[in-house]
């Protein structure tokens, strides 16, 4: 695959469509059986809250690949993103209910590289908190 997307057709501050992903619960033990993590903070509820958490919480890596995810989906192609970090610096935290959690991702063309390669700053909120910080990605454009 090629990134649907053209170097000579983004701009240094274009903004990238928003996106929002729902978290619920069973989301969570699926992603538990894929990673391996069963940590009982992202799916029972009673343990969370005993070791001090308000509920349960979603897994930091599975709040990382929904910025993945959004940027993926922008570039048309997986294999596009050379580079990708993040630092977590809140919680998402997912109540048990038909809606759970949302994670609203969006992004920005920070900088314009060589070899139409671009830096993709994200933003990854939960309700009003900020659960990703210095989230980037580099991304090759056709």
């Amino acid at each position: 695959m090629t990134a649907t997307v053209r170097y000579d057709e983004v701009e240094v501050g274009q903004e990238l469509p928003a996106a929002e992903y729902h978290v619920r619960r069973v989301d969570l033990v699926m992603y538990a059986g894929a990673s391996g993590d069963f940590n009982q903070i992202h799916w029972n509820e009673r343990f969370a809250k005993m070791v001090g958490l308000p509920d349960v919480i979603a897994h930091g890596m599975y709040t990382m690949s929904q910025a993945g995810r959004f940027v993926t989906d922008w570039a048309g192609d997986p294999g596009a993103v050379v580079d990708f970090g993040v630092r977590f610096s809140s919680m998402v935290v997912v109540p048990d209910d038909d809606r759970g959690a949302t994670i609203s991702v969006s992004g920005v063309v920070e900088e314009k590289l060589e070899d139409k390669r671009v830096v993709v700053g994200l933003t990854a909120r939960s309700g009003d908190a900020k659960v990703l910080s210095k989230a980037r990605a580099v991304v090759q454009l056709s």
